[in-house]
């Protein structure tokens, strides 16, 4: 079993897909071609895609039974002990301690002011 998901990719490489494969939503599609056919398939997914990403997820024999490959994904797999498991990129820390905090002002605010000595 073979199955690829397509974010913001062409309509012509989805059109293409569906030769060998059946799209059951937008931009998913699954089969079982030979494993020759999927690494061509893969390999012009890389190609025509574009600004979007693709994965292909697809039947092996290890112990998990499957594997998969990501074209311009933030999140990459990687083997661990045998297992293949998805790396999720931290949040940078540096941009965010060096984005701008706001300023608060300090002392009263002039509603503060107005109600503590009456003046309206």
């Amino acid at each position: 079993m073979t199955v690829i998901v397509l974010t913001n990719c062409p309509a012509g490489l989805r059109g293409f897909l569906t030769r060998w494969l059946l799209e059951i939503s937008a931009g998913v599609f699954v089969g079982n071609p030979s494993a020759r056919i999927r690494d061509v398939l893969w390999n012009e997914v890389q190609q025509y895609a574009g600004q979007g990403r693709a994965l292909l997820a697809h039947t092996t024999n290890n112990e998990q039974g499957f594997t998969f490959r990501t074209h311009d994904h933030a999140w990459q797999p990687i083997d661990h002990d045998g297992a293949t498991l998805i790396h999720r990129p931290a949040p940078d820390a540096r941009a965010a301690a060096s984005a701008p905090q706001a300023e608060q002002p300090s002392g009263w605010s002039r509603a503060s002011k107005r109600r503590r000595f009456g003046r309206r």
